[in-house]
């Protein structure tokens, strides 16, 4: 939400003198990324040694490559002339088929590296058209052995077909692709096979196939696992990676007899080989695919332990660290997966088409979920529950993940969108079951459905959910193993809708949607009730006169309410137009509401007489506009307000009613409204900052209290509440910030209980901020605890992230200062965690420790200063990429409050 441009602003000389030692700070930081460059550097040129193409003696993994003479080494292709390898999408002229895929990681137990893998893949595709050049996507890889045979015959074994030779194999690098120039054409309606032999290193990025590290009962250990889409297949094997390109797989991984090798597919043989060395590898067959994308293809190699169970003949596993498995992490994910299974299959009619689905609980993984067919993987944060937590928070997290990834079976991976300019066929329908199948395993979770995907959800809104199921099902049946565009679903909703009148539209189902999905943004209805008029247009963040030209018009489906009754649906289906039926009379009693249950994906944006008649509504009877309404009605004020739509003193009329509101997840939308991640840095020691504080202390005062209840004499009344846990950090963090004692006191009272005795664990859901203030109102013993608890072994990283977090929040210097230090420091365990700069001096950008710093800074980094690679301030892991201190308060609260008018809304010294 941007603010509206100031007039200016001038430096003084403190500030200049505080941005003179930011300037200095950042100088010191890009010293240190020249520290560390040739490090750097050394080790892109060990990975790139590493992945030289092997010598022909490497081994067993190069049988079957050499049936024709081998094509030379790739060259680049910088300067070849114009062709059809200058195109971002793959030629149509051959079509894959079939892949025989064999992957051979090198990872042993406790090997220092460098850590490679190698591979072939024979591809059987077909040749739509004769062609003399074949483009595969390939990147990151090493190349070689290119041969191709065919044409094959027909039948089942497929056999015949002599050598076509292969006259050079080279690279186009800026589209990805290894190209094969052939010495003759392949002729079309032929099939044939491509091979390739190839080699590349193992990254530790977190995707293509990468490595990574953690620790199983006390043990360092690595696994590898897989994270190919959108397109990282390409730096794994050589591949037609385009969603559309679908075909089957034969996968064999060759991998050390200590690990377990997975795929999408159930193993169906192990061996063993000895590589040239010697050494003793096991070679792992799977069973052959069903049609599927490059993309969701998928590979662990680990030293995991699984529990197991069987629903509708499917076997489903759940993978996890030994010792996590062992404590019963993954009972919860297993429960829930089951079930689930069987309500989609029952809900679209259709069966999941595989016998087993691995599920796989990462230590590390950057995606949070993937929904490669029969092997999900997700990080371990989002699939493990902890049974002894006591709060069930984390409970409705899994089961909304896992909802979602198995949501994707069918909208994705059963039938996939042709291009990634239609993702959200594939994301929007599973963040839209995600809900539903959540709420059919938690309950409790069914109104957040209200939040789902809000396209979708607005479109089962105007079918009818009886008709959108009954098309989805019609959809996802003609379009099993293919992919497809959102035309192909406008036409099977189209169909439903033709056979049936229960639900009349006001145009085509593609002319409506597309009105939504073929031009940016959403709208904003403006309503002036007087005169019935609702007009349109686009919604922007910062609103000015220049970004209304576009004349963008959807057509809306309005659903709405007046005086508590709903009301018959209506359209807007152009840029303005009069409704005699939604104008309102001049009493207080005749109001009106529009989106009922948040079900249309637009803002409402009412003229202010009409707030003013809803504030006052509210003040008497909050229960009279439905709970999600009012979220609705509060969230739109306070966004429009923002975007100068309106002004703020028509939102916080909103606002007066609150003492009476006992919904937890409307106070949620109210005070991340209100009081923003950084409002402490844009109103601290300005003079609006106690009168906010008294204004909303007085209304929080009520729902406070009765959570802090709760937490003090029950806490486990909260259990399955999960609307309750999942927003009550929010409510306690600000009461703790608004500075009431009792709630400071709640902070201190459990955190010291934890400090006295580790089985007294703090609610997950409010962990964060009763250790925050925990160590604040301590001493440098709550801070000791906190670094304690940091650096325990059974520390998982959302742990370490709340204690750093909460050792930020002391309010002693010399603490800070000791954590700057550690961070500098690689035999701290702090040095690298980049992503923890905002959780310690983010969040506390306090001028006292940032002073006594700087000497501290010049001297642990004073022998980086020599260093002529000065490029970058990312080195200092702990830096934000901010200013350290706010800038001028006076343009810093333009950014919350348009036109500074919040201090004659709250006044001055009153409490409204």
């Amino acid at each position: 939400m941007g603010p509206k441009a100031a007039s200016g602003f001038y430096l003084g000389r403190k500030p200049a003198a505080l941005l003179a030692l930011l300037l200095a700070a950042l100088l010191l930081a890009l010293a240190v990324l020249g520290a560390l460059y040739g490090r750097c550097l050394q080790e892109v040129e060990e990975l790139r040694a590493a992945a030289a193409p092997p010598s022909p003696t490497a081994g067993p993994e190069e049988e079957g490559a050499g049936c024709c003479p081998p094509a030379p080494s790739p060259s680049p292709g910088s300067t070849r002339p114009p062709g059809v390898w200058d195109n971002s999408r793959l030629p149509r002229a051959l079509l894959p088929l079939h892949y025989e895929l064999r992957l051979w990681p090198r990872l042993s137990p406790g090997q220092p590296g460098p850590f490679v893998f190698s591979g072939q893949v024979n591809i059987t595709v077909r040749c739509a058209q004769d062609t003399a050049t074949v483009l595969l996507h390939s990147s990151e890889l090493e190349l070689w052995g290119a041969a191709v045979r065919g044409p094959l015959l027909e039948g089942p074994d497929g056999g015949g077909g002599g050598g076509i030779e292969v006259a050079e194999l080279w690279l186009k690098e800026r589209q990805e692709y290894a190209v094969l120039e052939l010495r003759r054409s392949l002729r079309a309606g032929g099939r044939y096979v491509l091979q390739l032999s190839f080699r590349g290193p193992l990254s530790e990025n977190l995707d293509g196939l990468f490595l990574t590290r953690y620790t199983d009962q006390g043990q360092s250990s690595m696994l590898i696992a897989s994270q190919l889409e959108p397109t990282y297949a390409r730096t794994v094997y050589p591949c037609f990676d385009e969603p559309a390109m679908k075909a089957t797989f034969n996968i064999i991984i060759v991998h050390h007899p200590s690990y377990v090798a997975l795929s999408n597919m159930p193993a169906i043989d192990t061996s063993e080989m000895k590589d040239e060395n010697g050494s003793l590898w096991t070679v792992t067959t799977f069973n052959t695919t069903l049609k599927m994308s490059t993309y969701l293809t998928a590979f662990v190699v680990c030293d995991f332990d699984y529990i197991t169970r069987t629903e509708r003949g499917n076997e489903i596993r759940i993978w996890g660290r030994k010792e996590a498995i062992k404590n019963g992490h993954a009972d919860y994910a297993l429960n829930i997966t089951g079930p689930l299974f069987s309500f989609l299959e029952d809900l679209f009619n259709i069966s999941y088409p595989l016998s087993k689905t691995d599920l796989v609980a990462l230590p590390d993984f950057g995606a949070g979920a993937m929904e490669n067919w029969g092997l999900m993987t997700f990080r371990e944060s989002t699939l493990m529950y902890i049974p002894s937590d006591q709060f069930g928070s984390k409970k409705a997290m899994i089961c909304l993940i896992v909802s979602h990834e198995l949501g994707h079976q069918w909208f994705g991976n059963l039938v996939t969108m042709n291009w990634w300019n239609d993702l959200w066929l594939n994301e929007g329908f599973a963040s839209y079951f995600e809900y539903i199948g959540a709420s059919y395993i938690e309950p409790r979770l069914s109104l957040v459905s209200t939040k789902g995907a809000s396209i979708i959800w607005m479109l089962s809104s105007f079918l009818t959910e009886r008709l959108f199921i009954k098309a989805l099902s019609s959809y996802l049946k003609a379009f099993s193993f293919s992919s497809v565009n959102q035309d192909d679903l406008w036409t099977h909703i189209q169909m439903v809708v033709d056979a049936q009148n229960e639900v009349q539209l006001p145009a085509s189902v593609k002319k409506i949607m597309d009105s939504w999905t073929c031009q940016n943004g959403f709208p904003v209805l403006t309503f002036n009730l007087s005169t019935g008029i609702i007009s349109q247009e686009q919604f922007y963040n910062k609103r000015t006169e220049n970004n209304t030209t576009y004349n963008n018009t959807w057509i809306v489906p309005i659903s709405w309410i007046r005086n508590g009754s709903a009301q018959p649906l209506v359209w807007l289906d152009k840029s303005s137009k009069m409704f005699p039926e939604m104008q309102i009379s001049d009493s207080e009693h005749d109001w009106i509401l529009l989106n009922m249950n948040m079900a249309g994906y637009y803002r409402v944006n009412y003229d202010p007489l009409h707030l003013k008649r809803l504030a006052q509504l509210l003040e008497k009877d909050p229960k009279a506009i439905p709970v999600v309404n009012r979220l609705h009605l509060i969230d739109d004020a306070f966004t429009l307000a923002q975007a100068g739509y309106i002004e703020i003193e028509s939102a916080f009329e909103l606002t007066k009613y609150l003492a009476k509101e006992d919904e937890i997840f409307v106070w949620y939308s109210v005070l991340s409204n209100l009081i923003p991640d950084n409002l402490e840095n844009i109103l601290n020691n300005y003079e609006l900052y106690p009168f906010l504080k008294k204004y909303l202390l007085k209304r929080i005062l009520p729902i406070y209290h009765y959570y802090a209840s709760i937490i003090h004499q029950n806490v486990d009344a909260l259990a399955d509440d999960y609307f309750d846990q999942i927003h009550l950090e929010k409510l306690i963090n600000t009461a703790c910030w608004l500075g009431l004692q009792d709630c400071l006191n709640l902070s201190s009272e459990l955190y010291t209980k934890w400090m006295e005795n580790p089985d007294n664990e703090i609610p997950f859901t409010i962990k964060r901020t009763i250790c925050c203030y925990g160590v604040a109102m301590g001493s440098d013993k709550e801070w000791d605890f906190a670094w304690k608890m940091y650096n325990h072994n059974n520390s998982t990283e959302i742990d370490k992230d709340i204690m750093l977090f909460a050792m930020s929040c002391t309010r002693e210097s010399w603490l800070l200062y000791s954590i700057a230090a550690s961070c500098g420091s690689h035999s701290s365990g702090m040095g690298g965690m980049s992503g923890d700069g905002e959780s310690i001096l983010g969040v506390r950008n306090r001028k006292d420790m940032i002073e006594q710093s700087i000497a501290m800074l010049m001297l642990h980094f004073s022998a980086s200063l020599s260093s002529p690679a000065l490029t970058s301030s990312r080195s200092f892991p702990w830096l934000p990429d901010g200013p350290l201190l706010p800038v001028p308060e006076r343009v810093r609260i333009q950014c919350v409050f348009p036109n500074g008018s919040l201090q004659s809304h709250l006044g001055r010294g009153k409490s409204k």
